[in-house]
């Protein structure tokens, strides 16, 4: 499903016009995303939560060259479905 078959199926199932289920994926988003920047977890129970993670910098390799590489420290978003959801999709 992309974006926009999302944003039909939403407008459909609440009974809304696709440009308001299209707002209020757009603000979900943004909350997503502000909220990971300010390095907070984000849980939806019965659904999913989000963790920013720190990963400390580390020396990788070019698996084609086999050359050293320096992998830079950074911050990426740990994503895991809950129990319950993995349960109804099973």
């Amino acid at each position: 499903m992309n974006r926009v078959e999302l944003v039909q199926d939403l407008s459909q199932r609440i009974g809304v016009d696709k440009s308001v289920a299209d707002k209020f994926l757009n603000a979900f988003a943004d909350v997503i995303v502000e909220t990971a920047q300010e390095r907070q977890p984000i849980q939806v129970s019965g659904f999913f939560s989000l963790t920013p993670k720190h990963r400390n910098a580390r020396t990788g390799r070019n698996p084609k060259t086999g050359e050293k590489l320096d992998i830079p420290a950074k911050w990426v978003i740990n994503f895991s479905l809950s129990k319950n959801l993995i349960a109804q999709i099973n």
